[in-house]
């Protein structure tokens, strides 16, 4: 029996991945994929943004979503159950699309594949790197070595854990192939870029440019790594741990009213950015005299605003953003500065 090509998409929060996955949902040509969305925090965003697109072909059980932490944490609980239920459909897909959150280590998933129940059936066509450009160019992901020897000459006992770095390395060790995403933002040859991917891309492992996550689905599908089988070319930063948690990270939802003026919530998010340690904010905001939902999305002080589609009659307008970054994030300041 001939197994079903599974692609995982994996990368830091805000690289890009549901663009990506939106723009080949949109040029599909007649492959019947299933896709299922991983998000961290209580808000699903992105499933709500695939969903707004009225992609045609694209029905709504083809869309499954796992809101239940980090995909590789709960991979016995929420995954298998869910791809076993794709693969026993009537009319299975042609192809599984699986979007990680974007702090799921990819390995974890990749190892699901080899069970018994899943291996006859599914195979890993590719791990799909999507980094944020102009966040490695900025150095989020590289630690400062200088920074760093002051600090444990100041402090000797200071144990070094970069939770960013940890996650760049292990999303980018476990790729077959590497989405350099946003490349609009930066300038320059990538020499910076590529420096940075070296120490941690397998050898023979391309990295391919991209603006809006728009790249030709030949490029995505069609891999044929069968990733399940060369587990031990993948390092990760936990190798050898029985188990992980994300305790360096945190979210929460923060519940607005009517926003009047999206640029002056948009000055205020920047200020909370600037002021506290957010990686993420995305979600959907009301406003008043329009038919139409307004997403935002923000990467750092980087933010994005568009109207998708009117609000469902099912639906209370409202706007509510999901905000994600370091753990011990001060909830109150933070929703104060917002409101």
């Amino acid at each position: 029996m001939n197994r079903i090509p599974a692609t995982v998409i994996t990368g830091f929060l805000g690289a890009g991945k549901t663009s990506l996955i939106r723009h080949l949902l949109e040029n599909a040509d007649g492959r019947r994929i299933a896709l299922i969305i991983n998000e961290f925090g209580d808000l699903g965003v992105d499933r709500g943004i695939v969903d707004g697109c009225a992609i045609p072909g694209c029905a709504e059980d083809d869309v499954v979503e796992l809101a239940n932490g980090c995909i590789c944490c709960t991979v016995a609980d929420d995954f298998l159950p869910t791809i076993t239920a794709l693969l026993d459909r009537e009319n299975p897909p042609d192809h599984i699309v699986i979007e990680t959150s974007g702090l799921a280590l990819p390995k974890p998933l990749v190892k699901a594949f080899a069970w018994p129940e899943v291996r006859a059936r599914v195979t890993v066509d590719g791990v799909v790197t999507v980094i944020d450009a102009a966040a490695v160019t900025d150095g989020r992901f590289a630690d400062d070595p200088e920074a760093i020897a002051a600090a444990q000459a100041a402090d000797p006992s200071l144990d070094h854990d970069n939770p960013l770095e940890e996650l760049f390395v292990d999303q980018v060790s476990c790729a077959d192939l590497i989405i350099v995403n946003k490349a609009d933002l930066v300038t320059g040859d990538g020499a910076d870029i590529d420096a940075a991917l070296a120490p941690h891309r397998r050898p023979g492992v391309k990295a391919v440019r991209a603006t809006h996550g728009r790249i030709d689905p030949a490029i995505l599908l069609g891999l044929d790594a069968g990733a399940e089988d060369d587990l031990e070319t993948r390092p990760s930063v936990h190798d050898g741990e029985d188990e992980h948690d994300h305790d360096d990270f945190d979210s929460f939802v923060v519940a607005l009213g009517d926003v009047a003026d999206p640029d002056a919530l948009e000055a205020r998010l920047v200020g909370a950015v600037n002021a506290h340690d957010i990686y993420r904010i995305k979600g959907f905001v009301n406003v008043p005299g329009k038919a139409r939902r307004l997403v935002l999305q923000g990467v750092g002080t980087r933010f994005q605003r568009y109207f998708d589609r009117d609000w469902a009659t099912t639906e209370t307008p409202r706007t509510e953003l999901v905000v994600i970054g370091k753990s011990g994030m001060d909830r109150a300041a933070i929703e104060a500065m917002i409101a």
